[in-house]
């Protein structure tokens, strides 16, 4: 599965918004500053978004666990009580 999203830099960019306009729009910050701001805060949600997909594969495994009993027990009533 692929690390860096575009969700995964759309919020890199949202966190780092303040030091990005600094550097493009005032230029009261260097550049160099705001991109290396703008990678800390890709690795930052990198991280927020692999703890929240960790927090919630459990629930998905289970939904497919649960998905495919109630299809084998569709699948054993479709074929009759004796099969």
């Amino acid at each position: 599965m692929a690390m860096i999203t575009p969700a995964c830099l759309g919020v890199a960019t949202l966190i780092a918004s303040p030091a990005l306009y600094e550097a493009f729009v005032t230029g009261s910050l260097p550049v160099a500053d705001a991109l290396i701001r703008f990678l800390v805060a890709v690795a930052v949600s990198v991280a927020m978004f692999g703890v929240l997909r960790g927090m919630t594969q459990g629930y998905r495994r289970q939904a497919l666990e649960r998905a495919e009993a109630e299809a084998e027990a569709r699948a054993q009533a479709e074929l009759g009580p004796g099969a």
